[in-house]
């Protein structure tokens, strides 16, 4: 017993010391290193319910809408709107989809970043879909057609991810210090920043940008290293977001809620250096 006690006290030190090595190794890597990136990104989106809500009081006559509705919109359908024929004047650069990232890797495996991501989101006009709840106290549960002057939502400039992630890289292929090709795998969390554009009962209003709710998610890919300061990335990202209180009309406090998956493909190319 004696014997394998100390067998096994011998290679906890060994197992102990040599990952306390690596550690150090990293620690003392000279690669700490800043790095900026701009690209574009595609979405889609997951069906989502969208909940409309406002008891500010009754019709209003002077703006000919209900101040007081309650109401459910299933399963609805929405994408994204790229926008991309908007990059031939460079100083449209920022209507598209556009994304950008600000990181710092603290050695060669891991590093932290900000993620923003200007994701647009557009309900689809013309489908048909299940609305149920109460508009001035009366009950309603009908198939209706999005669209028109009843109802249109969006969030187009834009839906807007702000997440913080721990980044993690592990290199592939590294024929020279001037080109380092590695998988980088990404994930975090952080909020919707939404201005939504919403028409309802023929009124429409674009909100001010504000805090909405949360979001979750998770980004792999490729990433290049190139010519000392280059870098380029191509990634998917998967991401749950809850947008828990969306502005929309009626005396400052109507409200919409909705939640969905989304997938995204983005490309970015940046800017590193070392400090």
């Amino acid at each position: 017993m004696n014997y394998f006690l100390a067998l096994c006290f011998t290679l906890v030190c060994t197992f102990s010391f040599s990952q306390t090595t690596d550690t150090l190794k990293l620690l003392k890597e000279k690669n700490g290193q800043v790095y900026l990136s701009w690209g574009y990104t595609r979405a889609w989106y997951s069906k989502s319910n969208i909940h409309f809500k406002n008891h500010s009081g009754k019709y209003n006559e002077l703006r000919g809408m209900p101040d007081n509705y309650d109401f459910t919109i299933y399963n609805v359908t929405a994408g994204d709107r790229p926008d991309f024929d908007k990059l031939k004047d460079v100083i449209n650069v920022t209507i598209p989809q556009f994304v950008f990232r600000v990181g710092y890797m603290f050695n060669s495996k891991w590093g932290i970043e900000m993620n923003y991501d200007h994701t647009k989101y557009v309900v689809t006009d013309g489908q048909r879909m299940r609305i149920k709840g109460e508009i001035d106290g009366v009950p309603i549960d009908k198939d209706t057609t999005m669209g028109g002057n009843f109802l249109h939502f969006e969030h187009t400039d834009g839906a807007n991810f702000w997440m913080v992630n721990a980044v993690r890289k592990f290199e592939l292929y590294k024929p020279s210090k001037k080109f380092i090709a590695s998988a980088v795998v990404k994930s975090g969390a952080g909020i919707v920043f939404p201005r939504t554009d919403v028409t309802i009962f023929g009124q429409r209003l674009n909100n001010n940008w504000h805090i909405a709710g949360w979001i979750v998610g998770a980004e792999g890919g490729l990433r290049l290293e190139f010519l000392k300061h280059g870098l380029f990335e191509f990634t998917g990202k998967a991401s749950y977001a809850d947008y828990r209180r969306c502005l929309v009309l009626g005396k400052g406090n109507g409200n919409a809620n909705h939640h969905f998956f989304t997938g995204q493909l983005t490309a970015t190319i940046g800017y590193m250096f070392g400090i």
